[in-house]
């Protein structure tokens, strides 16, 4: 998942596409020639996430699912307007509130547009889910969560480190939830169907980086784009992963019993979500700062854990999700004019 950049000023026309010199070189891999910026203002991000049989393509007031038929093979798109206070309202794009709207972005938009493709595939075949099933399929998913990489690692952490209160045992926390983040992922990434998602990850992290670099967006030149990207959501869980250790690290200065040790685990979420924003937001904007590129290098390296290479229908259906996002935003603007 790119992740959006919701202080970025208005979006680029479609003109803007054609009129910019494509550029030389793989879109947005270390070391690559950053792209033209046309002006000092830079353009707003656009963001999306792999869906089911599909790309969920989010830009600054529009957003489109694009999803392909298992039988027909037609792609079907869903578009929508983002109207929502955590989309249209100023506070959600401060510094480090803006961490906060992201979260709350993927539990509002990124569970619908995942449900809509869920569903989508499932009436291709006939099958109809309910409402009772997703709320349950959701509530077993965020208890496994938080079993797995919140209360397992506190209690790994306890067995190994007697002193919660120390700094050795926040960092063994640290080592032991990573572990288990990129364990999980790799096992995951073994089930063919979880593949084909990561392989539509890849495609829309191709897309969003043919764009960037100014390319034409046709299944040729998106093909040669990388399927890495500094603002990828799973790079930005391994930065709030680093920031949870040392928050972490200043709670257990104050050598809380268990209960403030659970505690603070969920309670420190808004912080942690909000610097870690931050930090990949600073990091994706400064990219080809030689410091940054370097800090970016795991950022990057934990994404080949959820991207794969795409193949080309998979492409024309994230490219169809990116176009119809900025179809609605055109259609807006001209509205309005």
């Amino acid at each position: 998942m790119a992740v959006p950049d919701p202080t970025g000023p208005a979006s680029l026309t479609g003109a803007e596409i054609t009129e910019r010199p494509p550029q030389p070189g793989v879109a947005l891999r270390p070391g690559s020639a950053p792209p033209a910026s046309g002006g000092t203002k830079q353009p707003f991000f656009y963001g999306g996430q792999a869906v089911i049989e599909g790309v969920m393509m989010r830009g600054k007031s529009h957003y489109a699912v694009a999803v392909r038929l298992p039988n027909t093979k037609e792609i079907v798109v869903d578009r929508g307007e983002l109207k929502a206070p955590i989309y249209t309202n100023p506070v959600w794009k401060l510094p480090f509130i803006r961490g906060l709207a992201l979260i709350g972005e993927q539990l509002h938009l990124g569970m619908k547009s995942l449900i809509w493709s869920a569903n989508v595939n499932a009436g291709a075949n006939n099958v109809v889910i309910g409402k009772k099933e997703i709320t349950g399929s959701v509530a077993m998913a965020g208890v496994f969560a938080l079993v797995l990489f919140i209360a397992l690692p506190l209690f790994l952490a306890g067995l190994a480190i007697n002193r919660s209160g120390s700094f050795a045992f926040v960092l063994v926390e640290g080592v032991i939830r990573v572990g288990l983040v990129l364990g999980y992922l790799a096992a995951i990434s073994l089930l063919p169907d979880v593949r084909r998602v990561f392989q539509y990850h890849g495609a829309e992290h191709k897309t969003i980086n043919a764009f960037e670099s100014g390319w034409t967006l046709d299944v040729a030149s998106v093909r040669r784009a990388s399927t890495l990207h500094p603002r990828c959501g799973t790079g930005f869980l391994l930065v709030v992963l680093v920031v949870s250790v040392i928050v972490f690290s200043i709670v257990a200065l104050l050598h809380p019993n268990l209960f403030w040790l659970v505690a603070s685990r969920v309670l420190a979420i808004p912080i942690i979500a909000g610097t870690g924003f931050e930090l990949i937001r600073f990091m994706a904007r400064n990219r080809y700062h030689p410091v940054v590129k370097v800090a970016l290098l795991p950022v990057l390296g934990t994404q080949k854990f959820t991207t794969r290479e795409p193949s080309d229908d998979m492409l024309e259906v994230a490219i169809c999700a990116f176009n119809s996002a900025r179809e609605g935003e055109a259609a807006t603007a001209g509205a309005a004019a």
